[in-house]
């Protein structure tokens, strides 16, 4: 909804009510004076179709809010999206353990669980046990299942948006092609009895990128976050949409060869993960002695200063920002943050000596490199965001009206 009175749209070639509700959703019209003067709709017609929206439960009225009139007068009230009436489902798998919890409409965290849960064991099993972890966290937050209006989850692949589905996957053995969103929907209502619901899977640093820049950033209009795990993976949002490429494949720099003879797990040679990720960095700490299978570990011996994991981060920082300066070149963004296991002063001094040495001062003048706000969280409250704007996009609200009878 772009605003101009008048936008055409499958209303009688009007603004419909799932317009109305973005615009008092994104904060741009929450009065129905404001509601006529963006979409050029009569009082009536604009009191019709918020009607619908009140009758489905996702509108209420809230405060006074400024005089509508400059002749004054009574203040309008002001009308507000109704978070309360449905929750919504997320899930962020690692490699080797997971994050789920239940969800606000507006990204509020009701209940949440993490623990080991292996990506190897396969997707049967996986999201087996998850449909069982959403299960547990929809009781202890105290909602009952048919209040789910969707799922969503973050893997760490290549993910095909259109259905939902892994594309050759090299941390996921298994995976490729299977039908997670059917999959994942049977699991929750195997063990809650929930009706089937809309499930939404896309990468992992796609939907930690979509939390980060819609919570901290919203105004930045390029903005690219590059998860250093296990492996290496980046997400892109430009003009607050995520960029995906032609099947998902966008941001997959960590099978970017950088000259080196590691063998990835790709099975391809000289990769960017093979030598920078965390679990390059804890191979190489094993075979100096020191205790480290992942990236966690690496994450630990981190947080516990040890002396060779932070050498080894600078480097490993060092190389991805060889990289990261090609992507600042080719896609100019404002922020650049960074997050995973690595995220720390060590691996982020690193990527800033050859970030800032290999740019150009044009690329880098108006760019941010920052580490992550949200965390652990990241994956999830962008998972969350995805599923809502998924739900309440304008052409969506027309057809979920239409099929609850209002």
């Amino acid at each position: 909804m772009t605003g101009r009175p008048g936008r055409a749209g499958k209303s009688g070639g009007q603004a419909g009510a799932g317009d109305l509700l973005e615009l008092v959703r994104s904060g741009r019209a929450v009065t129905r004076g404001a509601l006529q003067r963006a979409t050029g709709l009569s009082r009536a017609t604009v009191g019709q179709r918020l009607d619908r929206l009140f009758r489905a439960g996702w509108l209420r009225e809230g405060a006074g809010g400024p005089v509508d009139s400059p002749l004054g007068g009574r203040p309008s009230i002001t009308l507000e999206f109704d978070d309360s009436h449905a929750v919504v489902l997320v899930a962020d798998l690692d490699t080797r353990h997971a994050r789920a919890a239940v969800l606000t409409l507006t990204g509020e965290i009701l209940a949440e669980q993490a623990g080991t849960l292996v990506v190897e064991d396969g997707p049967d099993a996986v999201l087996g046990e998850l449909g069982h972890w959403f299960a547990e966290l929809l009781a202890k937050a105290e909602r009952g299942a048919g209040e789910v209006c969707g799922i969503g989850l973050a893997v760490p692949g290549p993910v095909d948006s259109e259905t939902g589905r892994v594309v050759q996957p090299p941390m996921m053995p298994g995976w490729d092609g299977y039908d997670i969103p059917g999959r994942l929907s049977r699991a929750l209502t195997d063990r809650t009895g929930a009706p089937a619901v809309p499930v939404l899977v896309d990468n992992d640093a796609n939907l930690m990128a979509y939390g980060e820049q819609r919570t901290g950033h919203p105004d930045c209009r390029a903005f690219v976050l590059v998860k250093v795990s296990t492996g290496i993976g980046a997400g892109v949002v430009v003009d607050g949409s995520l960029y995906r490429g032609v099947d998902g494949g966008a941001g997959d720099i960590g099978h970017i060869r950088v000259g080196a003879d590691a063998l990835c797990r790709c099975g391809s040679y000289g990769c960017l993960a093979a030598v920078a990720s965390g679990g390059a960095v804890a191979r190489r700490l094993a075979a100096a002695g020191v205790p480290a299978a992942s990236g966690s570990d690496v994450r630990d011996l981190l947080a516990a200063g040890h002396p060779e994991a932070a050498a080894l981060a600078r480097e490993a920082g060092r190389e991805v920002g060889d990289v990261l300066a090609t992507v600042v070149t080719l896609l100019n963004p404002g922020v650049l943050m960074i997050a995973g296991d690595l995220a720390g002063t060590p691996f982020l001094t690193g990527v800033r000596e050859l970030l800032y040495q290999r740019a150009l001062p044009r690329s880098t003048g108006h760019l941010d490199v920052v580490t992550s706000r949200l965390g652990d969280r990241a994956g999830l409250i962008g998972a969350g965001a995805l599923v809502v704007e998924h739900l309440y996009a304008p052409d969506r609200v027309e057809q979920r009206l239409s099929e609850m009878g209002v």
